[in-house]
């Protein structure tokens, strides 16, 4: 997890990824690499969040020459 990011009431836990095509960062989060994210942000949603918030776990991916894209609520698990 690279990011801990806040919005109001929503606390997202951010994985970046930066790859040479649009192709490759979309296969940059594989099941197994979000699992471990997943498992970071429970360790570390202790320390961030607050009372009532809504936790999810977002991906940017960085191309160059393109807008960076956010998938937002990337893993149910």
């Amino acid at each position: 997890m690279d990011l801990v990011a806040r919005r109001g009431r929503t606390l997202a836990f951010v994985e970046v990824k930066q790859r040479a095509s649009e192709a490759s960062a979309a296969m940059a989060l594989d099941e197994y690499r979000l699992r471990r994210v997943a498992q970071a942000a429970e360790r570390l949603a202790p320390r961030f969040a607050r009372e009532g918030d809504d936790i999810r776990i977002d991906a940017l991916f960085l191309v160059p020459g393109r807008l960076p894209r956010l998938m937002a609520n990337v893993w149910c698990g």
